[in-house]
């Protein structure tokens, strides 16, 4: 058993607010300026790629919102154009996804020359290892576009919330990549705190957070908010949402969203909500780009909010997740609403080394009122505070609930043979 002190400064320094220092540099530009594109990683035959496709063109026009598509090798540091999506209208405002080796690129919409707009039902699958297109999956139930899109367990495509057509929608969508089938999620609460379009999120274990985004039917305002929705691995349909505590600074609107570890971030994106154009709804004129990167901590939840970064690009849909703690974002919209084709490799190795991961095998679920542990194996396990007193001790039979009305506010410490996860209850 570790000495007391040694206990006590491992807890102290968890709880510390952890700092980023995140490094940009600047690779090959794109062929093309696109904003507002769909973007993913991709590895084929150990080969590291990033995707972009559809999007908006320097014009800002609806006459500028195409399907051209593009392909970054990250060893060669080059970009080639493949063939565009197979749509009859461009999009912007889709999301894609890289799962069991197949890229799907879900939603979006088109903007007519009378101003309406028609959100995209259709569900695109690009075969990274042969660079063609594959027959379109099942539509979408709900065309969607602006939604939030995340990937559960490499098979499932979580669709959640969005703006179809004429509204906000609470629906929560699932499409199974290996059945072709949708399947209908418990939906967010049917308000403003949890409908948006422009947000982003990501799922770390059995949970997905979403931040940011626009709500409202007519002021269209930028939110700071956090929501969570945790996922019943039994049944994925089965979600228990959540609103957490709001974001610090700015809000966050078309942001690009990943995670490390157990730390979710959020790069970029715009304070004020806008138009396709990069024009604010609000009637404020052009929206600039936030320089920031939100960080939320699952160890403690808490924010880190590094506003100083060296450059803001807003109008982000998706970025590329590489291993090693390296990201890619391309695209997107620059200051002074410049559609932009700069492409950044984003680094940042303290991102893991100040968030502990979770140990292979071993899972945390924060429920509401519990905390949920599941283990590999079943044996002793034990519970200290943060003064190093041991407050519980049990036998692990692979899941086990601790409450949070039985324990004081705080961080303690689960230790399992060598196996040592900090929770916060």
């Amino acid at each position: 058993m570790w000495k007391l002190t040694s206990l006590i400064a491992l807890l102290i320094s968890f709880s510390s607010t952890a700092q980023f220092n995140w490094t940009w540099t600047e690779l090959d530009t794109m062929p093309f300026r696109t904003g507002n594109n769909s973007v993913c990683e991709a590895v084929v035959n150990s080969e590291e790629y990033v995707y972009s496709f559809s999007g908006i063109d320097t014009t800002k026009e609806y006459t500028g919102i195409h399907l051209r598509s593009f392909k970054y090798a990250v060893a060669t540091d080059t970009w080639t154009e493949i063939a565009p999506l197979p749509d009859t209208l461009g999009k912007v405002a889709a999301g894609a996804s890289f799962v069991n080796g197949k890229i799907y690129i879900l939603g979006g919409y088109h903007v007519f020359a009378n101003g309406n707009e028609i959100s995209s039902d259709r569900v695109h699958i690009y075969d990274p290892a042969t660079d063609s297109y594959e027959t379109d999956g099942m539509p979408i139930p709900i065309a969607i576009d602006d939604h939030v899109q995340a990937v559960y367990k490499d098979s499932l495509i979580f669709v959640v919330t969005g703006w179809s057509n004429t509204a906000n929608r609470p629906e929560v969508q699932i499409y199974d990549t290996y059945l072709d089938q949708w399947q209908e999620g418990t939906e967010v609460p049917n308000n403003n705190f949890f409908k948006a379009f422009g947000a982003s999120g990501t799922i770390i274990g059995d949970t997905l957070y979403y931040q940011g985004g626009v709500s409202g039917s007519f002021s269209f305002a930028a939110r700071t908010y956090l929501r969570r929705g945790y996922i019943n691995p039994a049944d994925p349909t089965d979600i228990t949402w959540e609103q957490l505590e709001d974001a610090p600074g700015d809000p966050g609107y078309r942001a690009a969203c990943s995670s490390a570890g157990n730390t979710a971030f959020w790069i970029g994106g715009a304070p004020t909500a806008y138009n396709y154009n990069g024009i604010a709804y609000n009637g404020s004129g052009g929206v600039d780009p936030s320089a920031r990167v939100l960080h939320f901590s699952l160890h403690d939840y808490q924010y880190n909010d590094e506003v100083s970064e060296p450059y803001g690009v807003m109008d982000l849909r998706g970025i590329a997740k590489l291993s090693n703690n390296r990201w890619i974002i391309c695209g997107g919209m620059d200051t002074n609403q410049v559609v932009s084709n700069r492409t950044f490799l984003l680094e940042n190795p303290s991102v893991e080394i100040n968030e502990t991961s979770i140990p292979l095998g071993y899972e945390v679920a924060y429920k509401c009122d519990r905390v949920l542990i599941r283990t590999p194996k079943v044996g002793l396990a034990f519970l200290y505070d943060a003064s190093g007193k041991m407050v519980r001790a049990w036998k692990v039979k692979k899941n086990y609930l601790l409450n949070f009305e039985d324990f004081e506010s705080g961080m303690y410490l689960f230790k399992q043979g060598e196996v040592s996860i900090r929770i916060l209850l």
